[in-house]
């Protein structure tokens, strides 16, 4: 068990992986890179979650960037010692086969909301994406990063957050979002939230029996 710190980098583009992660109280953003400085997150990994998919596949390098954004604990595995695992028990393969078939449902549901949802829904589902994963109201976010990690201009999420904290679903302040209105939140969100929690019983199931 490790605690991950707000800001650490889990591995990079193009990178050995050397540890799986499952997270238990943290959340783990996964970005793709667009060139020179751009990046965007195109999936959220939390307590329903791992982080080292392409282990699972027989490949031993990384295709993205992954940040802690929600600091708190995780069980951490050697790649070599996982990899031997899952060779050795085959109902855990079976299980991860099923997450990543889960997570690619995920990133290309993250394609669909970020080509075809306004900002305020985008919004209103990655908060409650998060607040899933943290278990508790308050999210200790900046517009600055908000802005990176859906992929739009930071007056596009003050506009969008404004909008929210008017309908008194958040209320937000320097660092940080809190979450006032949970039902409201999902009705202001996008269909993607709830198609996106239709997979999360599979997903979470992976977490069981890798760590039990």
């Amino acid at each position: 068990m490790v605690e991950l710190s707000f800001g650490d980098v889990l591995c990079e583009v193009g990178a050995p992986i050397r540890d799986v992660y499952f997270p238990t109280q943290s959340f783990i953003s996964l970005m793709a890179t667009g060139g020179g400085d751009a990046r965007l997150e195109v999936a959220l990994i939390g307590n329903e979650g791992m982080l080292g998919v392409p282990l699972v596949l027989g490949l031993d390098r990384s295709p993205i960037r992954a940040l802690v954004h929600g600091a708190g604990g995780a069980w951490r595995m050697q790649a070599a010692r996982f990899r031997k695992t899952v060779a050795s028990v085959p109902l855990l393969k079976l299980e991860l086969d099923r997450y990543v078939y889960t997570r690619l449902n995920q990133v290309v549901q993250t394609a669909v909301c970020t080509g075809f949802h306004d900002i305020e829904a985008r919004l209103a589902r990655w908060l409650l994406t998060a607040q899933d994963r943290v278990q508790g109201d308050r999210l200790h976010l900046t517009h600055v990063l908000l802005a990176e990690l859906l992929g739009v201009r930071r007056s596009g999420i003050t506009t969008a957050a404004g909008a929210l904290q008017r309908k008194q679903l958040i209320h937000y302040s320097r660092g940080g979002i809190t979450i006032l209105d949970r039902l409201g939140l999902e009705q202001a969100a996008c269909d993607c939230y709830r198609i996106a929690n239709q997979a999360a019983p599979a997903a979470a199931a992976v977490v069981a029996a890798a760590t039990a």
